[in-house]
C-alpha cells in the first residue's frame, strides 16, 4: 500500500513502535493492536450471519429454507432434507420440520461458518449438505 509506519499508525490508531514490533512479527504483539491494523490494510473479514427472523419454510423434497441476515443483506440459507434426515431427526422420530425447530440454533451456526468461509451457492445462498457436517 505504500504506507509508512507513521501513516499506518494513524490510519490504525497504534503507536509507529507497534507498527514496528508488528513488522518484525514480535510474539509480545497484543490482538487489540493486531486488529486494527490489519484492520487498516484490508485484511480483515467483518462479515457476519445473524438469524432475526424465525420464519422458516419446509418442502419435503428441498429440505428447509430460512434467512439470515449480515448487515442489511438478507441470506437465503437451506438445510437439504437429506442433511435433516441424516442427521437431526433422531432416527426418524422426529418429522424433519420438528427436527428443524428443535435444532435449529446448530443448523444456523452449519449455515454461518459456510458463509463465513465463503461457500456461497452460485446463487449467493447457503446450503447445507449431509456431507459436511461432522458428526
Amino acid at each position: 500500500m505504500s504506507l509508512t509506519q507513521k501513516q499506518l499508525a494513524t490510519l490504525a490508531r497504534v503507536s509507529t513502535p507497534t507498527i514496528s514490533r508488528f513488522e518484525q512479527a514480535a510474539e509480545d504483539i497484543q490482538l487489540s493492536s493486531a486488529l486494527p491494523i490489519l484492520d487498516a490494510l484490508g485484511m480483515t473479514d467483518r462479515r457476519t450471519l445473524a438469524f432475526p427472523d424465525d420464519d422458516y419454510r419446509y418442502d419435503r423434497f428441498e429440505g428447509v429454507t430460512f434467512w439470515g441476515q449480515d448487515g442489511e443483506t438478507r441470506v437465503k440459507c437451506r438445510i437439504s432434507s437429506e442433511a435433516l434426515q441424516d442427521h437431526f431427526t433422531q432416527r426418524d422420530r422426529l418429522r424433519p420440520d420438528a427436527a428443524f425447530r428443535k435444532h435449529r440454533r446448530d443448523i444456523e451456526g452449519l449455515a454461518r461458518r459456510k458463509y463465513v468461509l465463503g461457500q456461497a451457492e452460485p446463487d449467493s445462498s447457503i446450503l447445507v449438505r449431509t456431507g459436511e457436517i461432522v458428526p
